[in-house]
C-alpha cells in the first residue's frame, strides 16, 4: 500500500512508522506539513497520491486547548478538513484519529460508535466538529476513536506516574475518571489492519478492559515493582482547566465487526514497561 502518515513523530506516529515499514510509506511531522497550511497539505497529498492517509497529527494538549480555542479548531478541525479535501481530490482513503473526549461521560455503559457527541471541553469539541466535517466531505472516511494513549517515545500517563513515584513516598491520583488505556503499539497494529480491510465509518479502538486513573496508577507501580503508595482523590480535589468525562469507556463492538481484537490493557502495560525507559512527563493527560 501507498500510505501517508501525518503526525509521524508523535507518540502514535512513531509506532505507525514501525508497523507500516513494509509498505510504501510517506511520513510527515508538523515541521514537514502544518495542518493549518492548506496549500502545503494539498501539495504533499497530491504529490504522493497515497492510497491511504492516516491523520494522527493533532493539538492534543487538553488543558492548553481551553486557553487556545482558535488554535485547537485551526489544527484539529480546519486542519483535518484540509486533509479530507485533498484526499477527496486524489481519491485517497482517510483514517482520522479521534477521541473519547467528545462524550460527556454521563453514560453508565460503554459508549457505542453511534452514540451522540456531547463534548465538555474545547479539545473534545474541536474533534467532534472535525468528525462532522469529515463525514460530509468524505462519506467513506474511517474515524477511529481511541483513549488514554500510552507508549514509548513521549509523554504519557504511565511515564508521569513512574516519574512522580521515583521522588515521592505517596502520590495522589483521581479515582472518579474511568476509561480504557490504549498502548500505541497495539493501536498502530489495529490501524494497519483497518486499512487492509478498507474500513469506513466510526470505529472505537482501545485495549480491552477499563479502569479508573487510580486503578491504572496502582497497576503501573505494582507491575514496575515500586513501593510508592497511591492515594485516591476526586477530580474536584485535583482541578484542571479542562473538564474530563467521568466515564469515557468505549465499546469495542465496532472494532470487533472487522474481526480485530486488542489485548487487555494490563498485558499492554507489561509490554510497555518492558520496552525500555519510559519518557518522563510533567503533563497530566
Amino acid at each position: 500500500m501507498r500510505v501517508m502518515v501525518f503526525g509521524a513523530s508523535g507518540l502514535l506516529g512513531q509506532e505507525l512508522v514501525k508497523e507500516l515499514s513494509g509498505e510504501q510509506l510517506t511520513t510527515l511531522s508538523s515541521k514537514d506539513a502544518d495542518l493549518r497550511d492548506q496549500a502545503r497539505i494539498r501539495d504533499v497529498i497530491c504529490g504522493s497520491r497515497p492510497e491511504w492517509i492516516i491523520l494522527a497529527a493533532a493539538y492534543t494538549d487538553v488543558d492548553g486547548c481551553e486557553s487556545n480555542r482558535d488554535r485547537a479548531f485551526a489544527v484539529n478541525c480546519q486542519g483535518a478538513t484540509h486533509v479530507a479535501q485533498a484526499a477527496r481530490e486524489t481519491g485517497s482513503r482517510l483514517i482520522f484519529l479521534s477521541t473519547d473526549y467528545l462524550f460527556d461521560g454521563t453514560k453508565r455503559s460503554p459508549y457505542e460508535a453511534s452514540d451522540i457527541r456531547n463534548p465538555i471541553s474545547v479539545y473534545g469539541e474541536s474533534k467532534a466538529r472535525a468528525e462532522e466535517r469529515l463525514l460530509e466531505i468524505l462519506p467513506e472516511v474511517c474515524i477511529v476513536r481511541t483513549s488514554w494513549l500510552f507508549g514509548p517515545g513521549g509523554p504519557c500517563f504511565p511515564a508521569m506516574i513512574l516519574k512522580l513515584a521515583a521522588d515521592r513516598p505517596e502520590i495522589a491520583v483521581v479515582n472518579d475518571q474511568r476509561g480504557c488505556p490504549t498502548f500505541t503499539r497495539d493501536l498502530a497494529s489495529s490501524l494497519a489492519q483497518l486499512c487492509r480491510k478498507s474500513a469506513r465509518g466510526i470505529v472505537h479502538a482501545t485495549n480491552s478492559g477499563d479502569c479508573s486513573r487510580y486503578e491504572f496508577a496502582i497497576e503501573i507501580l505494582r507491575a514496575s515493582g515500586m513501593p510508592t503508595a497511591v492515594k485516591p482523590v476526586t477530580t474536584a480535589e485535583f482541578p484542571r482547566p479542562a473538564r474530563r468525562p467521568a466515564s469515557s469507556v468505549l465499546s469495542p463492538e465496532s472494532l470487533h465487526a472487522y474481526d480485530i481484537r486488542m489485548p487487555d490493557w494490563q498485558d499492554a502495560l507489561r509490554r510497555y514497561l518492558g520496552s525500555g525507559p519510559a519518557a518522563p512527563s510533567s503533563v497530566v493527560p
